[in-house]
């Protein structure tokens, strides 16, 4: 199952619509989720019953407005919606134990003039219990690519996973990236190139590992001189789809999402799969 957090906001339904087309692709029943304050939820005839009455009307036409696009657009797709209680990071959260994946806009209705993503989004992706997809636009038309960045961490590995499944599933070609320069006081410079094809060579080994169960995926694999933001942001301009591992090599201790994973909350082109260990 995937769960699509929507609030009547334009990313909202731009999310609504990528979950729709990935749950066509994988063959899985979609739940569009909207969160109302537990007070609004909760039925009852008190004081305030026919506020909480106009605010539930509101949150079932969000709730409808998401279910008749997904129709829409993919009618073979078994969609149902869920009004959850509360606060929507910890609800969304929350619903997302066992499913396959957690679609979120990148901002929603009251979001900060000038913010990237909404505090909304930026929770789930720290928190959520399973993969996530960021979603700012779809690229249209399609650009037939997947990108994967790759520093060989245990994210690092199971992002390139999660890229090739993606890959095959969409029949585009996957590009595998790792950015390679020498951290300086000045910035990033470039490593020598013994280093460099060292690294290169390693990346296609483990590319040529999956490659073996995925054989019809057509794979790029590259070694970018630069910061692994910029070499990705640059890689993800191209693509339908940009897929990173939620923590790296040299994170520190405690951190829940890091910092290449978090710059690019903000800075990825295309559609964002942060992908958990």
């Amino acid at each position: 199952m995937i769960i699509v957090g929507v609030d009547g906001s334009r990313t909202g339904l731009e999310a609504v619509g990528w979950a729709a087309d990935e749950a066509a692709l994988r063959r899985t029943p979609l739940t569009v989720a909207h969160a109302v304050a537990r007070w609004v939820y909760e039925e009852s005839d008190g004081r305030y019953a026919e506020i909480r009455h106009w605010l539930r009307e509101g949150a079932n036409t969000v709730l409808i407005a998401a279910e008749d696009r997904v129709r829409r657009e993919h009618p073979d797709v078994e969609v149902t919606s869920e009004l959850l209680p509360g606060d929507p990071r910890t609800a969304l959260i929350n619903a997302s134990e066992g499913a396959e994946l957690l679609v979120v806009g990148s901002r929603g209705v009251g979001g900060v003039r000038g913010l990237l993503v909404g505090s909304v989004a930026h929770g789930v992706v720290a928190h959520a219990r399973t993969d996530v997809v960021l979603v700012h636009e779809l690229p249209r038309p399609p650009r037939g690519e997947v990108v994967v960045g790759v520093d060989g961490s245990a994210c690092g590995l199971r992002a390139l996973d999660f890229a090739f499944a993606e890959a095959e599933r969409r029949g585009t070609r996957l590009r595998a990236v790792q950015a390679w320069a020498w951290p300086q006081l000045t910035g990033f410079e470039p490593a020598d190139s013994e280093s460099e094809q060292n690294a290169l060579r390693t990346l296609q080994g483990l590319v040529a590992g999956r490659r073996e169960r995925h054989p019809g995926v057509d794979v790029v694999a590259e070694v970018v001189h630069g910061h692994p933001v910029e070499v990705l942001k640059e890689a993800a301009a191209r693509a339908d789809l940009l897929v990173v591992g939620s923590r790296g090599h040299g994170q520190l201790a405690g951190m829940i999402i890091g910092s290449i994973s978090q710059a690019l909350l903000h800075h990825a082109p295309c559609p964002l799969a942060v992908v958990r260990h």
